[in-house]
């Protein structure tokens, strides 16, 4: 290889570092690709676990150097390049280059993007000091260093990042109102019993959450004072999260010519339009047979598990990504796990107990026509994992 110059050496360029690209190099390398791999990051940081981020890091409990997926050491011993603090400007698929923020040009034979997801963004409160958005390990940082001058906060969205915040701050004896403007809690993801009992589980230790909320205005001179409403009410606030959804990064995808619908659309083995371009992540929209249409994911196992599968496919293997989805949430002291997908259930049935005070759990099955489609699981590992091995066999 010594004889050989960059451009010969087949190479793998996969962009973007949180769960999928980075497991995305780590199963290449391990799937047998000898070749470049190179790790493309526009963050500064070393690849990390993003569920920590709302919970215990935004408390304090856990620091930059606990919540890295790997050491520095790793990607060195497995010949990953990391290029950290740098961005891809334009994928060039005529010439099967990437174009980097720094100038540089890089060959691949293989391309992955995982551009993962950004927030939606509010028409209000932009350049307040005390508003933010809750995304990356920065944005987090930002946050823990306003709190020693928060007494009340406001988050605005009670999906789970914003639920999971408003735990933390609770914990941390700050006044939370959480301002929601759906009918109820979780709406998008889970059922009326599931949103009740979160509801209950946090009135039950002091926050405040009010749906049919529509957020107006975000007040104050330099910093955040207050949030206003439509109805008329106004919550003082020295903090604000925003927490209402994300919108997939296709920028590179629409640039390079590639098919998007509802994120980068990529086929059973992750494959783009293209078949040297792969996706993998928050960023994609896949072939879901379980539910008989597409979907895209945003949750850590469908970013690890579709990882491995790209990198595979990569290699020139023919696996299928046809994983069960799931998901988890952890608020004040109880665990929700999730398995497949609840959305359009026409039937659902409750075992266990829903009070709140109650801590031996419950499980929410949801069918639709008869068949078992999900289930809520709290505080029922095994009940959870039963279900979701009964959601696999019925991929099998």
């Amino acid at each position: 290889m010594s004889d050989m110059t960059l451009q010969d050496v087949p190479t793998a360029v996969v962009v973007g570092a949180s769960h999928a690209g980075s497991q995305l190099a780590v199963h290449l390398r391990k799937s047998g690709w000898q070749g470049r791999i190179v790790l493309i990051s526009a963050e500064t940081h070393l690849p990390y676990h993003r569920p920590p981020l709302s919970k215990a890091v935004m408390s304090g409990t856990k620091d930059i150097e606990s919540i890295q997926l790997r050491p520095a050491a790793f990607y060195e011993s497995q010949q990953i390049e990391l290029k950290s603090g740098v961005s891809v400007t334009a994928v060039l698929r005529d010439t099967q280059h990437v174009l980097l923020s720094n100038g540089e040009q890089i060959h691949y034979q293989r391309l992955a993007l995982c551009t993962g997801a950004r927030p939606f963004q509010l028409p209000i409160g932009q350049g307040l000091h005390g508003v933010f958005y809750l995304r990356t390990l920065d944005d987090v940082l930002a946050i823990r260093q306003t709190l020693p001058d928060v007494k009340q906060a406001v988050i605005i969205g009670a999906g789970y990042i914003g639920l999971e915040a408003a735990a933390v701050l609770s914990g941390l004896g700050i006044d939370v109102t959480v301002l929601e403007r759906a009918g109820r809690v979780l709406q998008r993801v889970t059922g009326e019993h599931v949103s009740e009992y979160f509801s209950a589980l946090h009135r039950m230790h002091g926050v405040k959450i009010l749906c049919q909320a529509e957020v107006i205005a975000i007040n104050g001179e330099q910093g955040v004072e207050s949030v206003a409403c439509a109805d008329g009410s106004v919550y003082p606030a020295q903090l604000v999260i925003i927490g209402v959804g994300v919108v997939p990064e296709t920028g590179l995808a629409l640039q390079a010519g590639l098919v998007v619908n509802n994120g980068i659309e990529v086929d059973e083995y992750c494959r783009t339009s293209d078949h040297n371009i792969f996706a993998a992540g928050d960023c994609c929209s896949h072939p879901a047979p379980l539910y008989q249409r597409r979907l895209r994911l945003e949750s850590v196992q469908n970013a690890n598990d579709q990882s491995r599968v790209a990198a595979v496919n990569m290699m020139s293997v023919t696996e299928k990504y046809q994983a069960v989805p799931w998901f988890w949430s952890d608020q004040f002291d109880i665990k929700l796990q999730s398995a497949g997908l609840s959305q359009d259930f026409d039937q659902s049935d409750v075992e266990g107990s829903l009070d709140p005070a109650d801590k031996v759990g419950f499980v929410v099955r949801y069918y639709k026509q008869g068949k078992l489609i999900a289930a809520d699981c709290l505080n029922r590992p095994k009940d959870f994992m039963a279900i979701k091995s009964v959601l696999a066999n019925s991929l099998a």
